[in-house]
């Protein structure tokens, strides 16, 4: 049996261009479609966070139209609520790689307030690149490659990558109310290879032990390869 470590937000809002707060947390389906896969298989799986923090779910995640319809936003809210592990994460400072297997990174805006800024985070993903060992990471995830950098280098420099693009943050009415662009601003700090597909539609990239998805759709992509990848 596996041991996976789910690295996710502990924020509860992001800060807008005009200072409002946008209420946000993690994708439902970003943590859902991974965690379920993951541990039907027999794995385990470990969530930690900013200070230990519980992990709070955008709850526009959570609606039917963004759930594939009621049954969907059912079985969502159904794989939430059994997963013990939300409730008694682990802090941030305190993870021991060497306990893990891989690691993986669910979106939603909420990486984009906290983890992009995180130290431990920076330190986390530094390592577990290093290591050779499975790291994932989905959506707005790959803010968190943003807290990598020393002397504005960052160790994901040169790899290819995909993330939210800026037309699907257009598409959802906020690119222009952000203080900031995730895919934009992955290119010009981290200097990585850009990569993308449709907008809404599930697509993923890796290179070497590093995989990442687009967008929610891609979660589900990204749950099965990891999966292939711990058998």
């Amino acid at each position: 049996m596996a041991k996976v470590l789910f690295v996710m937000t502990g924020a509860t809002y992001w800060v807008l261009k005009d200072g409002t707060r946008y209420a946000t947390g993690y994708w439902a389906e970003e943590f859902a479609a991974p965690y379920k896969a993951i541990t039907e298989a027999g794995h385990e799986v470990v969530v930690a966070t900013p200070n230990g923090v519980t992990p709070n779910v955008d709850m526009m995640s959570m609606r039917p139209s963004m759930a594939g319809g009621e049954e969907g936003a059912l079985e969502l809210e159904a794989i939430i609520r059994s997963a013990e592990v939300m409730r008694r994460p682990l802090h941030l400072s305190d993870v021991r790689l060497e306990d893990y297997d891989a690691v993986y990174l669910p979106g939603g805006h909420g990486p984009m307030a906290d983890l992009s800024l995180d130290a431990d985070v920076g330190r986390i993903l530094t390592a577990q690149l290093a290591s050779g060992k499975p790291l994932a990471i989905v959506c707005h995830g790959p803010a968190a490659m943003l807290a990598t950098r020393i002397h504005r280098e960052s160790p994901f420099k040169g790899y290819r990558i995909t993330c939210f693009t800026d037309e699907e943050e257009e598409a959802v009415g906020l690119a222009s109310r952000s203080t900031w662009l995730l895919e934009t601003e992955l290119k010009d700090k981290i200097d990585i290879q850009f990569s993308r597909g449709e907008i809404w539609k599930p697509y993923m990239v890796e290179d070497r032990n590093l995989i990442t998805g687009q967008n929610p759709a891609s979660a589900a992509v990204l749950g099965e390869r990891l999966l292939a990848l711990l058998k």
